[in-house]
């Protein structure tokens, strides 16, 4: 018999290398916050070092701010696409209507087709 490799008793064990992977990553961040902070920051703005510490403090709070940690390290680059995802979901009797709609409104140029 084959023999599952999570046992029902321990439902734990699944999603601890998930945590173990995303604590790894948190401490490379923030590593790598440190590091740059150090290396340019004082040459640029005349601040002073951080410690580790301090960089990983600084990276949380920073991703707490600007953007939640669910959308990857470059969200903005993610939305350009959005219009076109919905250009690709149109029928042609829906396309064609969106373009008489652009020619009646005074827009004569069509959304460009991508491949």
């Amino acid at each position: 018999m084959h023999e599952h490799p999570f046992p029902p008793h321990r439902p734990w064990r699944r999603g601890l290398p998930f945590l173990l992977l995303l604590l790894a990553a948190l401490l490379v961040m923030g590593l790598a916050v440190h590091l740059l902070w150090n290396a340019l920051m004082p040459s640029i703005l005349g601040v002073r070092p951080l410690h580790y510490g301090q960089a990983l403090g600084l990276l949380i709070l920073t991703r707490l701010l600007v953007g939640g940690w669910s959308r990857g390290p470059l969200p903005l680059l993610h939305r350009r696409h959005r219009p076109f995802q919905r250009w690709d979901r149109m029928g042609p009797e829906e396309r064609e209507r969106f373009r008489q709609g652009l020619r009646h409104r005074g827009h004569g140029a069509p959304p460009h087709e991508h491949p």
